[in-house]
């Protein structure tokens, strides 16, 4: 696996080599002693898949009293993904990343706990899937502005979100509880 720390280094791509033929593929996901030496010591305890169609958004989210490390992947279709540092005390605070994920080019993305988390879906279909650090907790969640423009998150040109309800009216970073 290649890891690769980006612009806010906490936030690490990681790239798996995959293995071909005429077959199909085969790849490691995941290794618990290699993912501790690049990214840290942390363990997970809740799988998520999601599915979504074109130009959805989903985020930017993230839980205040039980924050969520979160490795993502795509298995279908492609989005562009983002994390947005919410930490006080960090030099990247209010800094965003984001990369492209798609089925593809197989990339995973290391989110710590303490970032703001979204994607849009820039295929017609994708599917998402996730590993978290902490359970999902009902009434903890927040919805950053997807669009704030103190962060300024340069989202896929020509892109009209699709968004929720509760992702419509996010918070804005000023409003939004930090770590």
């Amino acid at each position: 696996m290649e890891y690769k720390k980006l612009e806010i280094p906490d936030v690490v791509l990681m790239t798996p080599p995959v293995f071909g033929d005429e077959r199909g593929f085969f790849m490691e996901t995941f290794r618990q002693s290699e993912f501790e030496k690049n990214c840290g010591n942390y363990q997970f305890v809740q799988d998520n898949h999601s599915s979504s169609s074109k130009n959805i958004l989903r985020g930017l989210h993230y839980q205040h009293e039980k924050p969520q490390g979160k490795l993502v992947r795509v298995v279908r279709g492609e989005v562009f993904d983002v994390a947005v540092d919410m930490r006080k005390d960090s030099p990247t605070f209010g800094q965003w990343v984001g990369e492209y994920l798609s089925a593809d080019n197989k990339r995973m993305l290391w989110v710590p706990s303490g970032f703001a988390h979204g994607f849009i879906v820039t295929s017609e279909q994708a599917e998402f899937v996730y590993k978290c650090t902490d359970y999902y907790n009902p009434g903890d969640e927040y919805s950053l502005m997807w669009n704030d423009d103190t962060i300024g998150v340069d989202w896929p040109a020509g892109v009209e979100p699709i968004l929720s309800d509760k992702d419509a009216k996010g918070l804005t970073f000023e409003e939004a509880p930090k770590f």
